[in-house]
């Protein structure tokens, strides 16, 4: 539905294709308008995948709504949520242990925003769990990797968020797992190495799974893609420094 489409993300996209590729299932080929191309078809895949990870996206956010209304009281969260509440109470009613299990992790990142954990492996482990149990699509012989996937890229996703919005978070008193460390000299060299050990992981499960098709593109999103965002922070905050150390040069001057 429309309301679905604002919830769509990258993160879920990459999973549908992961279990597209790896289960190989029917799929119908068309085009459709959807909200971002009003007034141009564009082609689409369409098979249980799609459905899948448009249940999942559909939890998720529902969850994280409610989360941030009542840690941050965001009314407009708390708008879209009850908004949501409908068609995610029957997409709870099929995935009712998903559900709870994620609403008990975002509980748990709460609790740890609640004592100021500084501890990267706890705090990111729940959002990990959460992305495990969302590559999980059933219970077979390929559980095991998938759900070892997508723990170490959730990790890889809250960890890179906390990395990318630590000098905000610093700014308005909001809760990051970085604060402590940003300033210290070794804080670049010290994220760089925690993210690489996370995509290690990831991608080393996912070289045990038996996947043909797509299989390029997949390693391209895990070998470089999911890098790009890390890159251009990295090069935008080293920038924001050579400026503010060259205006501090003409002051002194």
């Amino acid at each position: 539905g429309r309301k679905g489409q604002f919830t769509l993300s990258y993160d879920m996209t990459f999973v549908i294709l992961l279990l597209t590729s790896l289960y190989e299932p029917e799929t119908a080929a068309d085009c459709r308008k959807c909200m971002a191309h009003p007034f141009e078809r564009h082609p689409t895949r369409v098979n249980q995948f799609t459905r899948y990870g448009a249940d999942m996206n559909l939890l998720l956010t529902y969850h994280k709504c409610l989360d941030d209304w009542e840690d941050e009281h965001k009314i407009s969260r708390r708008i879209f949520a009850g908004s949501l509440r409908k068609k995610f109470k029957k997409t709870e009613e099929v995935y009712p242990e998903k559900s709870a299990l994620f609403q008990e992790k975002l509980e748990q990142i709460h609790q740890c925003e609640q004592r100021n954990s500084s501890s990267p492996d706890e705090v990111s482990g729940y959002f990990g769990e959460i992305m495990g149990e969302v590559f999980v699509w059933r219970r077979d012989e390929w559980e095991q990797e998938l759900r070892r996937m997508g723990f170490f890229l959730g990790k890889f996703i809250y960890l890179m968020d906390a990395y990318e919005d630590v000098e905000q978070d610093k700014k308005t008193g909001n809760y990051n797992l970085f604060l402590q460390d940003f300033e210290q000299e070794d804080f670049e060299k010290r994220v760089e190495a925690l993210l690489s050990m996370m995509m290690a992981e990831c991608s080393r499960a996912f070289e045990r799974l038996p996947i043909i098709e797509n299989t390029e593109i997949l390693r391209n999103i895990l070998y470089s893609g999911v890098w790009c965002r890390y890159e251009q922070v990295r090069r935008n905050r080293e920038k924001q420094r050579e400026t503010g150390k060259q205006e501090e040069r003409e002051s002194d001057v």
